[in-house]
């Protein structure tokens, strides 16, 4: 799937969110403990996908192919943008508690229509299903 950029999202408890770059598919996990904050990002990244219909193989070479990681500081305003977006929609439809919540609102904003994709899906889950075929629901 390419880069993930993230950052954080001042709620109680605070949430980080990731954003993929070719996709711009949103993932919400929680921050705390920050040092474990990317296997559990990995872990919600999986469930995501899974939601969206990905068939578990594909899941499972994905987060495998995530094993290595570095930070770096982000260098696309247009997913820069997107986060922004995210953020401020996510604080609409309500702060996500439990796991479950962030799921399930990581999943609902994947539906949202992000500009940067308009020339070709438009969607976040759009985009995933082009990118694992047709076994993945759009």
């Amino acid at each position: 799937m390419g880069s993930w950029y993230g950052t954080a999202i001042f709620w109680r408890p605070q949430v980080a969110l990731f954003v993929n770059e070719t996709t711009l598919l949103p993932v919400l996990v929680h921050l705390a403990p920050a040092r474990t904050v990317f296997p559990r990002f990995a872990e919600s990244l999986a469930a995501v996908l899974g939601e969206l219909g990905v068939p578990h193989p594909l899941v499972a070479r994905e987060i495998e192919l995530m094993a290595e990681h570095q930070l770096a500081k982000t260098a696309n305003r247009s997913v820069v943008g997107m986060m922004n977006e995210f953020s401020y929609l996510a604080d609409a439809h309500g702060r996500a508690q439990t796991t479950s919540d962030l799921l399930r609102l990581s999943v609902t904003l994947a539906g949202t229509p992000c500009g940067p994709l308009s020339s070709r899906s438009g969607f976040p889950d759009l985009e995933i299903s082009a990118l694992f075929g047709p076994d993945a629901r759009s």
